[in-house]
């Protein structure tokens, strides 16, 4: 699966899902499975190389100040729901400055948007679905032990408004 396929999987079950993250799983589940093995695993090798590189301490940031608070497993979920958004916001984010979410989303809902964990799983299902086991060694480096990057002061909101200007402006004032 070449990396135009793996946008287009995920950007035609967000539109599907209308957004939905738990929609969008079940959509992308669903399509993966009508897929060939091999096609499965490439999709999460793809999937899992952006989860890896958005762990990051200013991607975190960002995901503090749109939820007002992120743990390790919701920061997990948050780089599920960023990828899930799409290559224009997820690189977006990560090749300029996580800060410009404030202008790459059009909206954004905490208790609905930037979590979707099972989206995570997608490929895990679809592949299961078709051979009964798991999805093979993705012959991926191990994922860094901690983010890249500085780490930031997140229970200091002085610091994420600095460093995040446009996001505190748009979703925290």
């Amino acid at each position: 699966m070449h990396e135009d396929e793996f946008w287009e999987l995920v950007d035609s079950t967000r539109e599907a899902a209308e957004g939905d993250p738990d929609e969008q799983a079940e959509l992308l589940v669903e399509r993966l499975a009508e897929l060939d093995p091999e096609t499965v695993t490439d999709f999460s090798r793809h999937f899992e190389t952006r989860f890896q590189r958005a762990y990051r301490w200013d991607v975190w940031g960002a995901a503090w100040v749109l939820l007002d608070g992120a743990s390790d497993d919701v920061f997990d979920a948050f780089r599920c729901w960023l990828i899930a958004q799409g290559r224009a916001v997820f690189e977006g984010a990560l090749h300029g400055d996580p800060d410009d979410l404030a202008e790459l989303l059009e909206d954004f809902d905490p208790e609905i948007d930037g979590e979707a964990e099972e989206l995570g799983f997608a490929a895990d299902e679809a592949y299961e679905e078709l051979l009964g086991t798991e999805v093979p060694d993705l012959g991926l480096p191990e994922p860094p032990r901690e983010p890249l990057g500085t780490p930031l002061n997140f229970e200091d909101d002085r610091v994420l408004a600095e460093r995040f200007p446009q996001l505190w402006a748009r979703f925290r004032s």
